[in-house]
């Protein structure tokens, strides 16, 4: 004898007969997060695999990354006065982490030359 289908149930029964839940993304694979020691950060280490984001750095290497790349982060400017803000902001939050603390690693975070950014930033725009 038979139990008692919900409706629900019948809905899910007959949608297998008919193959709707064939050839699914995904089938057969392991669902992920579930596998091994419980991960309480599994959604946020899924969102940045799906959308190709880079994980948050803490304050430290955030600095001495935009340090290592000021380069890059003044390239596209048009106007001295635009290179010398973002390196002088950049050494005010340098100097800023120094007096207060910052999150991350201790790690050194080397000064920035204001008046050194602004003459290869001239230098590569000379050069182009």
């Amino acid at each position: 004898m038979t139990g008692y289908e919900s409706w629900v149930d019948r809905q899910i029964r007959e949608a297998q007969e008919r193959g709707e839940f064939d050839n699914l993304r995904g089938s057969g694979e392991p669902l992920k997060g579930l596998g091994g020691r419980p991960d309480e950060n599994w959604w946020v280490k899924g969102l940045l695999e799906r959308e190709n984001l880079r994980p948050p750095l803490p304050g430290s290497l955030l600095l001495r990354k935009e340090v290592a790349e000021i380069g890059e982060l003044v390239a596209d400017c048009t106007s001295e006065a635009q290179v010398r803000e973002i390196a002088q902001d950049l050494h005010h939050r340098i100097l800023t982490s120094r007096r207060r603390g910052i999150d991350g690693p201790r790690i050194v975070i080397p000064d920035v030359d204001v008046e050194r950014v602004v003459r290869e930033w001239r230098e590569a725009r000379s050069a182009s």
